[in-house]
């Protein structure tokens, strides 16, 4: 019999003869069939899934040793190249494109005997905060299919809310692991910058993009990332500083001295249930042990702008690639000018959301404006940086919530791309400096929905954000 609680928990299962990887895929694609009106999956790779299982139910057999993700079954997010599969973006313009390579996340996973069962919708290109800007249909939050899951990775999020998958990738540029992982009640992970190899994800923003991590415990998430995390030839802005052990590190000495910025309590667009419960439990951890602290941060209210000027400027550069003639969907009209070739083709292809974010970065970068607002936001940043390393020279955790609302009705912002944006005002800090963080489900709203809280420690600090992420969940 299948059932499936952490990683090592189905390894035991495994070990005992209790179950098998191909009880686990079945089971797996029997919940992806009964769960289809949730669009989390594009595209499900059952008999490719069904087939690796058995080969790892004859290993495991013949007594070879175990991978150490062996036959845990695995969503990645439709921004993950994996070789001879479909790779879309969730978007119209890379409908039809089939990679050619695998992105070094999802081979580390596959080496280590993941099993990958599909991929998983998202908001186009990653841009988007409630999964709407799919080209193929929003995604619905399993918890009320009338709500949003977040984005950019919400099909992933809600693959694993939903028990579609043990664990799957997603990610994060300006919050899109961590602000669906709040929306949806899981796990999820964005380590430091250059933490895991970008190698084979789609570029939205490549001083942002980040490879993040979905799971149901903090234990799942330590261990994927284990797996992946490392330097990568192919990748010149991955670390190679060493891995820790992550798992093992995990119950070892927790990090006491936690810092918030009064200002993100303070926020007129924060909930007061929200608030209210992050009051409450932030003073509870001085009973715990833990030195609390509020410090100021003056800078709130630049975060969102400086983080659109920045990741807009680099999606016009990314995306310049996809003209239909080097890459992506190419208009089936008759037409003789090359620019309106292009134009045509990036019309039909590209929706609302990206050609929004396109021209905005294009406006940005161009030459009568570069340095009113590109050059300022990059001073900006660079004095986040300078502020964050002060902070972490006195503190080894900062808090904050993860998002100013719980998950919103489908259509309920579409309206406004400013409400919108203003839904990343907490976790796009961490990806404008670089540092890890993880939102974990802590709290209950009053409206049913679940929300989080969101752990950041100093870069390449995970033990410490890992062993204080797993402590407060035991704790809650």
């Amino acid at each position: 019999m299948f059932r499936f609680s952490t990683i090592k928990d189905y390894h035991a299962s495994l070990l005992a003869g209790e179950t098998s990887c191909i009880q686990a895929v079945n089971f797996f694609l029997d919940q992806i069939n009964q769960h289809q009106h949730l669009n989390s999956f594009l595209e499900v790779f059952s008999e490719e899934a069904k087939l690796r299982a058995n080969e790892l139910d004859a290993q495991l057999a013949s007594g070879k040793a175990l991978g150490k993700l062996h036959g845990v079954v695995v969503g990645i997010k439709d921004v993950l190249c994996y070789n001879g599969h479909k790779v879309s973006a969730a978007s119209k313009i890379l409908e039809n494109y089939t990679a050619i390579y695998s992105a070094t996340a999802v081979q580390k996973l596959v080496d280590e005997g993941a099993i990958i069962i599909g991929r998983q919708n998202c908001d186009e290109f990653a841009m988007g905060s409630s999964n709407e800007n799919s080209a193929f249909g929003p995604v619905k939050n399993a918890l009320d299919n009338t709500r949003v899951p977040g984005g950019s990775s919400g099909g992933s999020a809600v693959a694993v809310q939903a028990n579609l998958c043990m664990v799957s990738l997603g990610s994060d540029t300006g919050g899109s692991v961590r602000q669906p992982a709040d929306f949806c009640g899981v796990v999820g992970l964005k380590p430091s910058y250059g933490r895991i190899s970008r190698y084979g994800l789609i570029a939205y923003a490549s001083s942002f993009d980040q490879v993040g991590i979905f799971s149901h415990t903090v234990q799942d998430a330590a261990l994927i990332l284990q797996v992946i995390a490392g330097a990568d030839d192919f990748d010149s802005t991955v670390s190679t500083k060493e891995v820790p052990d992550y798992t093992n590190l995990l119950t070892e000495a927790t990090p006491k001295k936690v810092a918030y910025f009064k200002e993100t309590l303070s926020h007129p667009g924060l909930d007061p249930e929200i608030k209210k419960q992050t009051e409450d439990y932030l003073a509870s951890l001085t009973t715990k042990g833990y030195h609390v602290e509020a410090i100021d941060f003056s800078l709130l209210s630049y975060l969102v702008p400086t983080y659109y000027v920045l990741t807009t400027a680099e999606a016009s550069s990314n995306l310049s690639r996809f003209d239909g003639i080097k890459f992506g969907h190419r208009t089936k009209d008759k037409i003789e000018d090359l620019t309106d070739l292009y134009k045509k083709s990036r019309t039909e292809g590209f929706g609302e959301e990206v050609q929004r974010r396109i021209l905005l970065g294009t406006f940005v970068l161009s030459a009568g404006y570069f340095d009113a607002y590109f050059t300022k936001a990059q001073q900006v940043r660079r004095k986040l940086v300078d502020l964050t390393t002060d902070l972490f020279s006195k503190y080894d955790i900062l808090v904050s919530p993860t998002v100013p609302s719980p998950a919103f009705k489908l259509g309920e912002n579409n309206h406004s791309a400013t409400e919108m944006f203003l839904a990343d005002i907490y976790t796009v800090y961490a990806n404008l400096v670089g540092i890890p963080a993880i939102s974990i489900p802590l709290f209950k709203h009053s409206n049913g929905m679940p929300f989080g809280l969101q752990v950041m420690s100093a870069s390449f600090k995970e033990t410490a954000l890992l062993q204080c992420a797993h402590q407060l969940m035991d704790n809650k």
